[in-house]
């Protein structure tokens, strides 16, 4: 959607306000759209049910509307969701210093959760987030309240704020700990690259954890299309960095560019398979598509939750 261009250049310096926007462009683009069936009415109040409580009633509404409602309140939520961002330190490319405009994968998923976020407040369902590199340091519960949300994106912003480098991953060891932290069913929102040297067969067995435990879970797999999965380098020297080892190799692409793409289309068609195997949504997410896929197929995996 258009509505994506105006944050290409745009600083994180309100992330709140940048969550808000993304979510009033892709709602205002839902209705323009044909892609119906989903609620983007958001209610605070529900109608009263005679031999409850009268505490919970809203009497301002009823002097108004001469009509019974009940506010909503936390424990009445509809889902309870986790958002999982791997803070590894591949997640920085391309490397943008905190000052510096412009876009990596971890400002996505960073702009992506936020907004996430937003609009399950607007529909009154809780949330919690989850940060992990080398092991996880971040894990909140589910909660919908504005303070909870508030401190939400403080961690998401200090992710942007203060980007480390040689950060190594262990994304199997923190979803196998998450599945075992969330005792309610909920869904599991996962933004990462799942980019760990030797751990495939790990991190295939962390998500089918957390399928087995009943979540309904979504992998945002992130990665920069152009440079990561198509290689599309010039023909030309370049110094490579590992970005969570250091390790630096000099070389011209097209060396080793036939290698690199059977490699890496390998790897994400067999992670592909494995999700559409656990029924997990897959999700191929591309910062020039903007937050619309990411919406949209949290709305659609909402949906089929039968909320």
């Amino acid at each position: 959607m258009k509505y994506f261009e105006q944050f290409e250049l745009r600083k994180f310096d309100n992330l709140e306000l940048l969550a808000k926007q993304v979510v009033e462009g892709f709602i205002i683009g839902l209705h323009k759209s044909p892609f119906h069936g989903f609620s983007v009415e958001f209610a605070e109040h529900r109608l009263y049910n005679p031999g409850e409580s009268i505490r919970n009633i809203d009497w301002k509404i009823y002097a108004r509307t001469d009509r019974l409602y009940s506010k909503k309140f936390e424990e009445e939520t509809n889902l309870r969701c986790q958002i999982v961002i791997d803070a590894s330190s591949s997640m920085q490319y391309p490397y943008l210093a905190p000052e510096q405009e412009g876009w990596n994968k971890m400002r996505f998923s960073v702009l992506a959760a936020a907004s996430l976020m937003n609009l399950l407040r607007k529909q009154r369902d809780s949330f919690g987030l989850s940060i992990f590199d080398d092991q996880l340091r971040i894990h909140t519960p589910c909660k919908s309240s504005h303070t909870h949300y508030s401190l939400m994106l403080t961690h998401l912003e200090q992710l942007i704020k203060q980007p480390h480098l040689n950060k190594t991953t262990s994304a199997a060891q923190a979803l196998h700990q998450i599945a075992d932290s969330i005792h309610k069913r909920s869904m599991v929102i996962i933004f990462s690259d799942m980019l760990e040297s030797g751990a495939e067969d790990d991190i295939f067995g962390a998500l089918q954890h957390l399928k087995h435990n009943k979540h309904e879970v979504v992998l945002f797999h992130v990665l920069d299309h152009d440079k990561e999965l198509e290689f599309a380098f010039d023909n030309r020297p370049y110094m490579f960095i590992d970005m969570e080892t250091d390790e630096r190799i000099k070389l011209r692409p097209q060396e080793v560019r036939k290698a690199y793409l059977e490699h890496m289309s390998g790897f994400h068609e067999r992670l592909k398979m494995k999700c559409l195997q656990y029924q997990i949504d897959f999700v191929t997410a591309d910062q020039k598509q903007g937050f619309t896929p990411v919406l949209q197929s949290f709305l659609v995996r909402r949906n089929k939750m039968g909320i």
